[in-house]
C-alpha cells in the first residue's frame, strides 16, 4: 500500500446523558459487564468512556476501537449504524442516541 492509506482500524462512536449518578452507573457497567463481552470478540480492539459534565446532566461518550467493520458485526448485527444499549444501561441513561458513527482510522502517530 502506498504511504498513508493504510486503514489503522475503525473506531465506533456512540453518545448519552447521564445525571452524576447514572454516568458513574454507567461506567461502572461499562466496566464490569460489558468489557469482558467486548473482549471475548475477535478484532476487537478496546474503547474510550469519556464524560463531560454539563450544567444539567453528564455527557457521555463511548468510543470502541474494531479491526474492520466485519469485526464489529458480531457485536452490532446486521444494522452495524444501530445503537446496542443494553436494558441495564438504559435505566441508568437519561437519553442516549440510537444510531452510532463508524469512522476508518488512517494515521497513528
Amino acid at each position: 500500500m502506498a504511504q498513508g492509506t493504510e486503514t489503522m482500524g475503525i473506531m465506533r462512536s456512540w453518545h448519552a446523558r447521564a445525571t452524576k449518578v447514572g454516568a458513574d452507573a454507567y461506567v461502572a457497567f461499562f466496566r464490569e459487564r460489558l468489557a469482558p463481552e467486548l473482549a471475548r470478540i475477535p478484532g476487537y480492539r478496546g474503547a474510550l468512556v469519556l464524560r463531560k459534565a454539563e450544567p444539567d446532566a453528564v455527557q457521555i461518550t463511548v468510543q470502541t476501537f474494531w479491526e474492520s467493520m466485519d469485526a464489529v458485526r458480531p457485536f452490532a448485527g446486521a444494522d452495524s449504524s444501530s445503537a446496542v444499549v443494553e436494558e441495564e444501561a438504559r435505566a441508568v441513561l437519561l437519553s442516549f442516541d440510537d444510531t452510532v458513527r463508524h469512522e476508518i482510522g488512517r494515521a497513528h502517530v
